[in-house]
């Protein structure tokens, strides 16, 4: 009885051995084939196609404007914006060009002019727009000022009535000898808000223009 045992004892082991042995040649086969070497189971190397460099012979690369990272917009002071605008020509719809106080060559249009004059809160802090008293209304308006609109402005002030003009405040292209920058950029107690210096305020108005395009010179 006790032989009957081992035997089969003996027979579960070999066929567990055998088993095992059988499982992991098929293993290895189906990873690595009938070779020692087992070159089938190495990581595949991702490999680059060549060429991968830029001809030498190919036209020189140019740097365009887009590669070139400028500020969204200008820091000019307010008063100089105005004359800029003036010294252009004050034109309602020509784009005007002035350096801001960072070197930036810039370019705007009378729009940004017009909103010095429409917007409240600007000139310093708690300040009425400009348009608050000198609007289309000539005969209510301090010095007969409409500064509402483009064709106001240009028809000055002292006017007799809406469709007349009166006298030229923009200095005839000449802005720091003309009315409306003596009327700015000066401290006039007397003046309702004019009562704070004025001159100075800084805004960020205009576009700047995007530098001259560069060509890198072709190797010899």
């Amino acid at each position: 009885m006790n032989d009957d045992v081992r035997k089969y004892i003996y027979g579960t082991l070999v066929v567990f051995v055998f088993g095992l042995l059988v499982w992991i040649s098929f293993i290895y086969v189906n990873a690595c084939g009938f070779t020692l070497t087992c070159n089938r189971g190495a990581f595949v190397v991702e490999r680059t196609p060549i060429p991968t460099l830029i001809p030498a012979t190919l036209p020189a690369m140019q740097i365009t404007t887009s590669e070139v990272a400028v500020p969204d917009q200008c820091s000019v002071a307010a008063v100089d914006l105005i004359g800029e605008w003036v010294a252009a020509g004050s034109s309602e719809t020509d784009v005007f060009q002035f350096v801001d106080i960072n070197g930036h060559n810039c370019e705007s249009t009378f729009e940004e002019v017009k909103l010095l004059f429409i917007e409240g809160n600007l000139w310093y802090s708690g300040s009425l727009s400009c348009v608050s008293c000198h609007s289309v209304d000539v005969a209510v308006s301090p010095a007969q000022l409409d500064l509402s609109t483009y064709a106001g402005i240009l028809a000055g002030s002292r006017r007799a009535d809406a469709e007349s003009s009166g006298t030229d405040v923009l200095g005839s292209g000449n802005w720091e000898s003309s009315l409306l920058y003596e009327f700015i950029a000066a401290t006039r107690a007397d003046v309702p808000g004019h009562t704070e210096a004025i001159a100075d305020l800084v805004i960020f108005a205009g576009r700047p223009l995007p530098p001259a395009v560069l060509t890198a010179t072709p190797t010899p």
